[in-house]
């Protein structure tokens, strides 16, 4: 199994932090905000990592020679059209994930230590999204893509403005590489403007269709605005992480 970090997105949203910095650069707590999935990955045993990277690209990989854990390799895959949406990132990825599974994360999301191992080493299926239906806070649920789950834990709808919802997505996947051609076939209709959420409205209407994991009682944080970032801050501080149930 392989994993990939989104990185090539500029952090708009938090400005003036990220003025001259990429925002998964953004320290939090001694470390880029990157580290946290990164070494999520590599507690979960994935060793070969990939980093979409587009803004900024060369510092990233600069700063990354230099915080890279041990016993893992990482790859940069360039996305020349970082200033369109994620899904033409992961889109980029293909090469790098060749005939493997894959676990997606994000490089802004600040997450235990634990749950990529839940994600990756739940029961396989084509396409798995990391939810967690107990979020509470402002980095949780200020700008969240809600889910609606069934009682058979697969995913029926995805959108940041559902009206009937039980979960937030957490911004973390895990896919066959054979998911790969559906980006492609949507990648035709929407160009640059391809989410991961047009994806997995797709996904969810296939026969096999979308599981979840719920990740409930494991901290996790979206960092997308100055809010998102001292909320965060203030969470981690008063939990220990892998332990910060509610």
């Amino acid at each position: 199994m392989r994993g990939v970090i989104l990185a090539a997105g500029d952090g708009g949203r938090l400005r003036p932090f990220t003025d001259g910095i990429p925002k998964v650069l953004m320290n939090f707590r001694d470390q880029p905000l990157i580290m946290y999935p990164m070494k999520a990955m590599a507690v979960a045993g994935i060793s070969e990592i990939g980093v979409v990277v587009g803004y900024k690209a060369s510092d990233i990989i600069e700063s990354l020679k230099l915080w890279q854990p041990p016993g893992i390799r990482l790859d940069f895959i360039y996305n020349p059209e970082f200033d369109g949406e994620n899904g033409v990132s992961v889109r980029a990825a293909r090469e790098f994930v060749g005939t493997d599974d894959f676990v997606l994360s994000m490089g802004d999301h600040v997450i235990d230590l634990e749950v990529v191992k839940q994600i990756a080493g739940a029961d396989p299926s084509p396409a798995m999204l990391a939810i967690d239906s107990m979020a509470w806070t402002d980095g949780q649920l200020s700008d969240a893509t809600k889910v609606l789950v069934d009682r058979n834990g697969y995913l029926t709808d995805i959108g940041k403005r559902l009206e009937e919802w039980n979960a937030v997505d957490i911004g973390l996947f895990r896919f066959r590489p054979s998911v790969f051609d559906v980006f492609d076939m949507l990648y035709e209709r929407h160009g640059s403007a391809l989410e991961l959420t047009s994806v997995m409205r797709y996904l969810l209407g296939q026969p096999y269709g979308v599981t979840t994991h719920d990740v409930r009682g494991l901290f996790w944080s979206d960092i997308d605005t100055e809010d998102d970032y001292y909320s965060a801050d203030e969470l981690f501080g008063r939990v220990k992480p892998s332990d910060t149930r509610r």
